[in-house]
């Protein structure tokens, strides 16, 4: 078995969501769960299947984040994952209603931030063992940065 990390490549005005799935319908089930959550958002969505033809499947209605997409599940070969890249929405808009696609196993992230996947692989084929998302933390929170961070939340409409 051999270890690697692979950099997902996406656009910088968007964000991802990376997982795990086991059946073709998850581009069209995945489709359904971003239009339903946000309607206005741009999106594209990716799944390699890991059996029959073992084809990349796509959809979305976007050509350039389907081709992110595409490119995400491209690059990292891993059977069963799927990417969405969306634009115009935040994952926190589409998690519920994608964790509620019934083939739907894992979801690895859901960031803006640079992604290294770290994959295993063997003589049958790539999975998955996680992600690095983003940073590392470079210290903890002060009084004056809890309040930031309570402020900016009521300022975007998250609290009140």
């Amino acid at each position: 078995m051999t270890l690697t990390t692979v950099a997902l490549r996406f656009p910088a005005d968007t964000n991802i969501v990376v997982g795990q799935s086991h059946f073709i319908k998850t581009v069209e089930d995945l489709y359904e769960a971003m239009v339903n959550s946000v309607p206005q958002t741009k999106f594209g969505v990716a799944f390699n299947e890991a059996s029959g033809p073992c084809l990349t499947r796509k959809d979305g209605n976007d050509p350039e984040l389907v081709e992110a997409a595409v490119g995400i599940c491209s690059d990292v070969a891993a059977g069963h994952m799927f990417a969405i890249v969306m634009r115009n929405a935040f994952p926190i808009h589409v998690l519920r209603a994608v964790r509620q696609v019934p083939e739907l196993v894992n979801i690895f992230c859901a960031t803006a931030n640079p992604v290294q996947v770290v994959v295993a692989e063997t003589e049958q084929g790539r999975g998955i063992l996680g992600v690095i998302d983003g940073a590392s933390p470079k210290g903890v929170e002060d009084a004056t940065q809890t309040a930031a961070r309570h402020d900016f939340l009521r300022m975007i409409g998250y609290k009140r």
